[in-house]
């Protein structure tokens, strides 16, 4: 190939991708595994850090290149979060974060999220966990570049969700609709009765926007034990649940997560080939978060991730991001990944997309509603 074809297959290549990621922006899409301090943007992130650094409570420059750092191992990832905590600990900048995550994912025709977040005791702050889930709710009741809707009645037959059509991407000055669902995290550091408080707490918010309790935290910390009547307890109350499981290969908690048999589990990376077996029989939704799984070890490569195999077995999944802001990924990129590295095409990704409504823990109104979001961009975008 001479240097003139070569220059054309590269400027066609270049064509395909950009066409490709404008059509994955413009898909309607549904995240379910996204956590609320993780998706917090960088520049805000940078502009608390700043204003603690002034406060002499950090010193700026040593927490600078930790929130600007790609490519962070699972250890680094959870050092990174220790400096969320550090940063969000007051309830203005909670409902500030809640606010912007919100509009982030809105701005890319996200119309169902389910944030989860763990509800915190900062007793210096006069912080507890009900009024930081307070926090929370009063930062989506402030959002402004998009409407969010909280509570199933409210999507009446006159409100319908939206997104943007290809036709107008970068021209839409419509207010989009975002349907937001709130998942209270029991942290894997917690005992069991802060972990039964949370439990607990879901159900006393379960009007305002909380529907499921997730288990999560750094993986090597503490013993399933600790974390199952809590998880019990739940289940007992109806309140669907999620759990990261298989973060690491730990042989014992993932046979006690897949026998627990909760909603959804989050990642499943470090399975056995039984473990596989029984995920596949019981047929329970996987969260998948490849850029995530990547950054963190948890898959050797985004073309070696375990998301080909559940996915040409037919298992139930959907592509989340975990945490936007921490690897620097969006939904949107998580399905361009899919496409130029599995080779799924527009109909595929589609498919997908459509298929995540399913999955969600909202009731039969918000599906019914999403359904006809996918029903009225089929035509357009199933090409």
């Amino acid at each position: 190939m001479d240097a003139e074809a070569a220059a054309a297959a590269a400027a066609a290549a270049k064509e395909k991708e950009k066409d490709m990621r404008e059509w994955c922006v413009a898909l309607p899409k549904v995240e379910l595994h996204a956590h609320l301090n993780g998706s917090v943007r960088d520049s805000t992130l940078l502009e608390l850090a700043k204003q603690l650094s002034d406060k002499g409570v950090i010193v700026f420059e040593d927490v600078k290149g930790v929130i600007m750092k790609n490519g962070r191992s699972l250890q680094e990832c959870f050092r990174l979060f220790e400096l969320y905590h550090i940063l969000t600990t007051d309830h203005d900048t909670v409902a500030r974060i809640t606010k912007e995550v919100v509009e982030d994912f809105a701005a890319e025709n996200v119309v169902y999220l389910e944030i989860r977040t763990t509800p915190k005791n900062n007793e210096a702050k006069g912080m507890t966990k009900r009024s930081y889930m307070n926090a929370v709710i009063k930062g989506l009741q402030t959002v402004e570049a998009a409407e969010v809707v909280l509570f199933d009645s409210n999507l009446s037959t006159d409100k319908t969700l939206t997104c943007t059509p290809m036709s107008e991407l970068g021209g839409d000055t419509r207010k989009k609709m975002i349907c937001v669902r709130l998942l209270l995290s029991i942290d894997r550091r917690e005992t069991t009765l802060a972990a039964l408080d949370t439990v607990n707490l879901a159900m006393e918010l379960k009007d305002q926007g909380v529907i499921g309790i997730d288990l999560s935290g750094n993986p090597v910390v503490g013993e399933w034990e600790t974390y199952l009547p809590a998880l019990e307890h739940a289940k007992e109350l109806g309140i669907p649940i999620t759990i990261h499981c298989g973060e690491v290969a730990n042989r014992k908690e993932i046979q006690a997560v897949l026998d627990f048999c909760p909603q959804r589990l989050g990642h499943v990376c470090c399975l056995n080939d039984d473990e596989w077996k029984k995920l596949k029989s019981s047929m329970i939704p996987v969260e998948i978060c490849l850029t995530s799984n990547v950054m963190t070890g948890g898959a050797p490569s985004l073309e070696l991730h375990h998301f080909a195999d559940l996915y040409n077995a037919k298992h139930p999944l959907s592509l989340c991001t975990d945490d936007s802001g921490l690897f620097s990924t969006s939904l949107s990129n998580e399905y361009y990944l899919v496409a130029s590295t599995f080779g799924l095409g527009k109909a595929e990704l589609f498919q997908l997309a459509q298929d995540a409504v399913e999955f969600v823990f909202a009731g039969d109104e918000v599906k019914k509603s999403l359904r006809e979001v996918f029903k009225r961009a089929e035509k357009e975008l199933k090409t």
